[in-house]
């Protein structure tokens, strides 16, 4: 293949296979990543809203700390407000880079406190996703969930 230059015809080279296929891994990627965000999004749907699940619910508030192996094992720190309105949806996602399946379920500690009508629960969550170098293990978090009931009357 050539390309006018100046008025001269010059060769042009062809892209590497290498090319082609740093191309083919992008878009694979990206139907990776759209594929879960929409599963993310039916998810969300599915959980349907906080008021319809807990209507005694006036506010739940998670504190979780995230902490990977690594030289400074804090990854980062979270504060979540779930109101009445909000998506039910207790799965939080796992903060390590390439995790695949991971996360952390904190629907059925939620689900016990109210049923108990508790209103503060701490614990410690492993991840039990893998990445392409890591096994399960990889991260956890620290968290703390305090809830709010709506007054009787």
């Amino acid at each position: 293949m050539k390309q006018a230059v100046n008025g001269f015809l010059v060769p042009v080279p062809l892209p590497s296979s290498s090319a082609f296929n740093g191309v083919k891994k992008v878009m694979a990627n990206k139907q990776d990543y759209m594929k879960k965000m929409e599963l993310k999004k039916k998810r969300k749907l599915e959980a349907g809203i906080v008021s319809d699940h807990f209507p005694n619910v006036s506010n739940i508030i998670i504190h979780m700390t995230y902490f990977h192996e690594a030289e400074n094992p804090v990854l980062m720190e979270r504060t979540i407000n779930v109101f009445p309105t909000s998506t039910a949806d207790f799965n939080m996602e796992c903060m390590a880079r390439g995790c695949d399946n991971g996360g952390f379920d904190l629907t059925p500690v939620i689900t016990k406190l109210i049923k108990q009508h508790k209103k503060l629960a701490k614990g410690d969550m492993v991840c039990k996703g893998k990445t392409d170098t890591q096994s399960s293990g990889h991260a956890n978090i620290s968290y703390k969930i305090s809830i709010s009931y709506k007054k009787q009357h």
